[in-house]
C-alpha cells in the first residue's frame, strides 16, 4: 500500500508543520476578535492578585490599617465586573458598546486607587515614628504583597494601554497573511461530469 503524501514526510517536519497550522488558526482567532489581547492580560492581572491573596491578607490582618481591608475587596470585586464590563464593551461583531466601555474604565481606575491606597497604609506602618512594623522572616509576606501589588498596578496599567490602543493594532493585525496557498500538485484527475454521454 502506497503512504500518502503527509506519512512520507520525516516527523519533525510534520511538527514542524503542525505548530506552524496551530500558530496560523491562532493568529486567525486573534484577527477576528483582537480584543482577546488586552483581555487576556486582565485576566492575568487579577489572578497576580487573586492568587498572592494569602500575603495580602496576612499583611491586612497585621499592619490594621484603616481601610486596608475595604480596599482589597474593592480590588478583587472591581477586577471582576471590570472583566464582565469589558466583554460586554467588545460584543463580537458589534460597535463598541461605548458606555460599558467607560464604566469598565471607572472601574479600573477604582483598583488602581485601591492598590496604591494599600501600598500607602504598608509604607506608612513601616515608617511610623511609634512602634512601626519591620519586615523580618516572620513578616516576610508583607514585602511579598508589596511586590504583588506594585505588578498588578504595571500588568493593569499595561492593559489599559492596549485597550485605548486597540483601533490602532487591531488594523495592523488584520493585515497580516494568514491565507492558506493551495498549489496543484498535478496529481488531479479530471472530472466527469454524469450525463456527458450523450
Amino acid at each position: 500500500m502506497a503512504k500518502t503524501t503527509s506519512e512520507k514526510k520525516p516527523l519533525g517536519k510534520r511538527i514542524g508543520a503542525g505548530l506552524k497550522e496551530a500558530w496560523r488558526k491562532f493568529l486567525v482567532a486573534i484577527k477576528r476578535r483582537p480584543q482577546m489581547i488586552p483581555l487576556t492580560v486582565l485576566v492575568v492581572a487579577f489572578l497576580v492578585y487573586s492568587l498572592n491573596l494569602m500575603h495580602i491578607s496576612d499583611t491586612t490582618a497585621k499592619i490594621q490599617g484603616s481601610g486596608m481591608g475595604l480596599s482589597g475587596f474593592c480590588t478583587m470585586l472591581f477586577s471582576m465586573l471590570s472583566m464582565v464590563c469589558f466583554m460586554n464593551a467588545f460584543p463580537y461583531r458589534k460597535k463598541v458598546n461605548k458606555p460599558m466601555l467607560i464604566l469598565m474604565f471607572v472601574m479600573l481606575g477604582v483598583v488602581i486607587f485601591s492598590d496604591v491606597y494599600y501600598l500607602g497604609r504598608i509604607d506608612a506602618a513601616l515608617t511610623r515614628a511609634a512602634n512601626p512594623i519591620t519586615i523580618t522572616a516572620s513578616t516576610l509576606y508583607i514585602a511579598y504583597a508589596q511586590w504583588y501589588i506594585r505588578m498588578h498596578i504595571i500588568i493593569l496599567a499595561v492593559a489599559i494601554v492596549l485597550i485605548v490602543l486597540l483601533p490602532v493594532y487591531s488594523k495592523l493585525i488584520r493585515k497580516i497573511k494568514t491565507s492558506v496557498e493551495v498549489t496543484d500538485n498535478g496529481a488531479m484527475g479530471e472530472i466527469e461530469l454524469s450525463g456527458d454521454d450523450a
